[in-house]
């Protein structure tokens, strides 16, 4: 019985490994994070009012974030779409959409030991934005009058797995 508990331990820490494997922030990250923004009721039920639809008459809206030592050019892209009054993720990976429009779409970025610390809910987006630990642009009223999901969006750090000792390529 021993062996297979050893077996089965191994197996569960190759896993592990494995879904560490891929840097914070990668295409693959980015993947995942949108299907945990999906999984995400405060996201998806309370972006979708008036947050979504805030889409500049192009159907959605974008947030680009990266870890700031990793460099602007290793931006991810996260699409959020409005669906039936909620607010989906219908794409995570590498940036499609350059141009930027700044009255609906952010651009978030922190260095992976803030990210880390965001993730883990050691504090949320006001402290973090107040002591310069989460640098971002876009429509800062709209931001403020989602706390609440936008101190989730920052959890979904901590909820996806990924590498910090690498930069996405």
């Amino acid at each position: 019985m021993n062996r297979i508990a050893a077996v089965a331990a191994t197996a569960c820490l190759a896993v592990a490994g494995a879904a560490q494997a891929t840097p914070l922030m990668s295409d693959e990250w980015a993947a995942q994070a949108c299907s945990q923004w999906n999984a995400t009721p405060a996201l998806v039920d309370e972006l979708g009012g008036s947050w979504v639809r805030n889409d500049g008459g192009k159907g959605f809206k974008l947030i680009h974030l990266y870890r700031s030592e990793c460099g602007e050019a290793t931006r991810r892209e996260l699409r959020i779409a409005a669906r039936d009054g909620k607010a989906v993720c219908v794409y995570g990976g590498r940036v499609e959409h350059t141009k930027l429009d700044t009255g609906v779409d952010y651009v978030m970025h922190a260095t992976t030991a803030h990210w880390g610390e965001m993730g883990r809910g050691q504090y949320g987006p006001m402290r973090a934005m107040m002591f310069g630990a989460l640098r971002f642009s876009g429509p800062k009223m709209e931001a403020m009058g989602v706390m609440g999901p936008f101190e989730q969006f920052l959890l979904l750090v901590g909820k996806v797995a990924g590498d910090t000792a690498a930069c996405p390529a």
